[in-house]
């Protein structure tokens, strides 16, 4: 009797689970299909890997798989969809400017490079999209034929000169009366020139050098390696200028191009994933973003780093 009763227990919970499977099917996010506006225009063998890798969720492509149109497969693919074509969008490529492009490219190839993309989710049920280290070499190879021939300046040089020249905001502390202040209140931080960096990186796609200070608690988290999550008062500033090569060679910074900060407060910026964003322009220090939504825009660009606490930088041996 016993053994009955669970039998007819067992497939009551079988037939609710059903019935809850077939009901959650008819909730179906849209997934929208706008007409191409613009191809990307790349070598073939580029678009191939592009095409097999990031069509899928960054272009107006989507091929969707059997399984993909199967929820909750389906509410997971739909938002990886919106927040990709958001980010980024091949069959929209024409409405960027070229330098825009560009920095697009590179961006893209960074995250993959770094093995952010694509999603490790994604690749789970598209063995297809993983990316060998061929088409990583391939990716690279284009990308970095996309950068600016280094050679002497004179224009940057004579930006360089005149900059320095010049009594500015950077090169005197403002009155707290005159500091900046991004459309989301964070405030410029002149300090940021008495901190120590802690990495760098070159922007080979647009002539740009940038190294990255960090306030005490983020030097004393990278130099213990705790840094996955950055603790709480964590700033990091990145700081680009001209990149200027001499005749023999030689690479310097040059003109200052703009300051970027992010700030660790896990309760005051829980809903910018933790981190406070900041940008400030040309040494007027004339603040990126006309509204807080901007912070929206760095979001989507750190998101593909959640596992490394949404932070590109990786700190050198302190």
């Amino acid at each position: 009797m016993k053994n009955f009763l669970k039998k007819i227990k067992g497939k009551n919970i079988l037939v609710l689970v059903l019935i809850a499977f077939v009901g959650i099917q008819f909730y179906r996010p849209t997934i929208t299909h706008e007409p191409i506006t613009g191809e990307i225009h790349v070598p073939s063998d580029v678009r191939a890997v592009l095409e097999r890798s990031c069509f899928d969720c960054h272009s107006n492509q989507t091929n969707l798989k059997w399984f993909d149109q199967i929820a909750p497969a389906y509410w997971l693919v739909a938002d990886h969809i919106k927040k990709g074509k958001e980010g980024l969008n091949f069959s929209e490529w024409a409405q960027l400017p070229a330098p825009a492009q560009n920095a697009k490219l590179w961006e893209a190839f960074n995250q993959i490079h770094l093995g952010a993309m694509p999603l490790k989710s994604y690749e789970l049920l598209h063995p297809e999209a993983k990316l060998s280290e061929k088409d990583i070499n391939l990716l690279k190879k284009y990308v970095t034929s996309l950068a600016p021939k280094q050679k002497p300046d004179t224009a940057k040089v004579s930006a360089y000169q005149k900059q320095y020249q010049q009594v500015n905001s950077m090169n005197t502390v403002p009155s707290s009366a005159s500091v900046p202040k991004a459309p989301n209140g964070i405030s410029y931080i002149p300090d940021y020139k008495n901190w120590k960096p802690i990495s760098s990186t070159e922007r080979f796609d647009n002539g740009t050098m940038r190294i990255i200070f960090g306030n005490d608690i983020a030097v004393k988290a990278a130099k213990e390696r705790k840094t996955n999550p950055w603790p709480d008062g964590t700033v990091l500033a990145k700081v680009a200028w001209d990149q200027i090569i001499d005749s023999d060679g030689n690479v310097t910074t040059g003109a200052f191009k703009q300051i970027e900060y992010m700030i660790k407060d896990s309760k005051k910026f829980a809903s910018t994933k933790g981190w406070g964003w900041a940008r400030f322009l040309s040494p007027k220090l004339e603040p990126y973003g006309k509204t807080a939504e901007f912070t929206n825009e760095c979001i989507r660009c750190h998101l593909p780093m959640n596992d490394n606490d949404y932070v590109f930088t990786s700190p050198l041996n302190h």
